[in-house]
């Protein structure tokens, strides 16, 4: 009798527990599937600025973008008197996000995401996580941006904030013995003309495009340049606003179809916008919409490309913007035609500042590689990492951009914000330290300010310890103090758990890492497009060796394309070994035959025996085997080794 009963108890509260799991996956899912913005408008907070910097700082921090913000707070946590300084005549904080109107995320996911709690996992934790706390979501209001990141910053009294300067540069001096330049501080004028030089142990550079770093004499490449482009750069863009977006009108982009989506904050796809044809062609274009929306009924739009613009020369960001408050409203009548659900909404207005992609990349102690990226890599002094996909948008109007890969997780090394020539300076966010093709991935945001909390307690452990950012790099047990500082912080740098991507597991994956280190390859959105077991063509391979030869300029003499002048419609001619080798010597400008051309190339060694024994068909070469043979050439022909 006391079994049965005892049974039935345990039975009921079972069921108990069932239903209660049931009712809280429902409320989740309902949850996680509402549209609705619950969230009011607030007014901009008045931004407090102060009218006279003290002479010295521990840490001068320039940029009052998200990524120097945390800067300064992650050192004014470490107990530095900071001074964080605008250089852009800026009234509120946030920069590209709250006056470039950025205001959905390109976020970095964890491998580790939790399936009960409706809670997004986030590798970039710690400062980032507090403020996205703060905000409405993966889109946010910008005026909720901006307050939250001024109530962060005012919560600091180690924080001094100083904004609207009309110019920064740096004071520099010879260390001992010539041992090379150290920055010791800003000159700067304020608001009311005044020009003070303030000292500081350390100076972070958070400026969008590394304005102090380049003035201090840190080196440098401009755009694509380390893959033989520098005149490519990625488009920049002017947000726009649309009005008259109410809850009914959310809704209803549901319905679209074509790629369309929603959540309560953000809109995706819309991807007939992409058939506009603008007023200048040449100039401007637009891709499918990344949709914001705000409080008030109104939605930003990220989808503009404007073209051929310098972001390093004043007069050409100008000008990108006079193009752009042009084209706008024009896009906006374009998209109310072709979508019935925005027949009723209304063009309303564009940002204040241009958001720009890509400039300078500068020269660390460390560079991130397209390689480091793919491959997941670790490295022991990570200070932050990512997994957003290597997105390159385009670079000119014929261009449609790519994306690169999908990575998991790699990380990025504090030497990566460590600059060449300079001591006493860091540098973070999307000038860092990166090659252009990682860029792609390692210059969204949150990363960004992942590298700024990392920066500002770097600060006051390399005072600590009486050591340059070059010192406190090279050492091991200081790394992983720091590390573990990051972590009392909140970051997470902790290993995750991935499974290994299929394209790591193919044969020819080292052929595959050489071929993306020269932008030869693009694996889409889940690196699906490798197509590493599909047949090449000579014309294909033709178009492989000409990028090779742009990247490497100086190796690569000849003309690729008079190896297939005489073949029949080489795009769909399958490649063999021998069509390869002569391709191979003719773009090395070698007097070669068809017919001798493959003995010529393996007898220099150029091609390893490994790699040629490994073709399935020399007839018909596979693009996995073709970049296999490519990164043989690069190591033994020009001298570089992509591993």
């Amino acid at each position: 009798m006391m079994r049965k009963k005892r049974t039935a108890l345990l039975t009921a509260i079972l069921l108990i527990v069932v239903i209660a799991a049931a009712a809280a996956g429902w409320i989740w899912y309902k949850e996680r599937n509402n549209t609705v913005n619950r969230h009011e408008p607030q007014a901009l907070l008045q931004v407090e600025s102060i009218t006279q910097p003290e002479d010295n700082y521990d840490v001068i921090v320039a940029g009052t973008d998200p990524e120097g913000i945390v800067a300064a707070i992650s050192a004014a946590r470490n107990d530095q008197r900071v001074l964080l300084v605008d250089g852009r005549n800026r009234e509120i904080l946030g920069g590209l996000m709250t006056l470039g109107w950025l205001n959905s995320l390109d976020l970095n996911y964890s491998p580790e995401q939790s399936k009960l709690s409706g809670k997004h996992n986030f590798l970039n934790k710690g400062i980032f996580q507090e403020w996205y706390d703060m905000i409405e979501g993966t889109s946010f209001d910008v005026n909720t941006a901006a307050n939250a990141f001024y109530e962060l910053v005012k919560a600091e009294p180690n924080i001094d904030l100083l904004m609207k300067t009309k110019f920064l540069e740096p004071i520099m001096e010879t260390g001992n013995k010539g041992s090379g330049q150290i920055i010791t501080g800003l000159r700067l004028e304020t608001e009311g003309g005044v020009e003070y030089a303030v000292r500081a142990g350390a100076v972070i550079d958070a400026t969008q495009d590394g304005d102090i770093a380049a003035a201090a004499g840190v080196p440098y490449s401009v755009g694509r340049e380390d893959i033989g482009r520098p005149q490519d750069q990625q488009a920049v863009t002017l947000v726009f606003k649309m009005s008259g977006v109410t809850q009914q009108v959310w809704d209803s982009f549901a319905n679209i179809g074509d790629g369309t989506g929603i959540d309560s904050m953000s809109a995706w796809g819309f991807i007939k916008s992409r058939e506009y044809v603008s007023s200048n062609p040449e100039r401007v274009g637009i891709r499918a919409l990344n949709v914001g929306r705000q409080n008030d009924d109104t939605i930003l739009i990220n989808a503009m490309h404007i073209f051929g613009i310098d972001p390093l020369n004043p007069e050409s960001v100008q000008e990108a913007l006079e193009i752009g408050a042009k084209e706008a409203p024009l896009i906006v009548d374009y998209l109310k035609k072709t979508y019935k659900e925005l027949k009723d909404v209304e063009f309303a207005g564009v940002a204040p500042e241009l958001y720009v992609r890509e400039t300078r990349h500068f020269e660390g102690e460390y560079r991130l590689t397209a390689v480091d990226v793919v491959d997941n890599r670790d490295f022991k002094d990570a200070i932050a990492y990512g997994s957003y996909r290597i997105d390159i948008q385009r670079l000119n109007a014929q261009d449609q951009g790519a994306i690169v890969a999908a990575p998991e997780r790699y990380g990025v090394p504090f030497r990566a914000i460590v600059p060449l020539a300079v001591d006493n300076l860091l540098v973070v966010g999307r000038a860092a330290s990166f090659d252009t093709i990682p860029h792609g991935s390692a210059r969204v945001i949150p990363l960004g300010m992942a590298t700024g909390e990392a920066a500002g307690a770097a600060t006051k452990l390399a005072a600590e310890l009486g050591l340059s950012f070059r010192e406190l790099s090279r050492s091991e047990s200081d790394i992983s103090e720091l590390r573990k500082r990051l972590m009392a912080q909140g970051m997470e740098l902790a290993p995750v758990k991935f499974e290994t991507p299929e394209y790591a597991k193919h044969k020819h994956y080292q052929g595959l890492l050489a071929a993306v280190s020269m932008a030869l390859t693009f694996g889409g959105d889940h690196n699906e497009t490798f197509n590493l077991d599909g047949i090449a063509t000579a014309g294909q391979f033709a178009n492989i060796m000409q990028t090779v030869k742009i990247a490497h300029a100086d190796h690569f003499l000849g003309n690729p394309y008079v190896a297939i002048a005489d073949l029949e419609e080489p795009a769909k001619l399958p490649l063999t070994l021998e069509q390869l080798a002569y391709t191979i010597a003719l773009t090395t400008d070698l007097s070669v035959t068809p017919e001798s051309a493959l003995d010529e190339v393996v007898s220099k060694g150029w091609l390893a025996e490994t790699t040629l024994s490994d073709i399935e068909d020399s007839q018909e070469l596979k693009v996995g085997e073709v970049f296999s043979l490519v990164r043989d050439l690069m190591e033994f022909y020009a001298g570089k080794v992509y591993s």
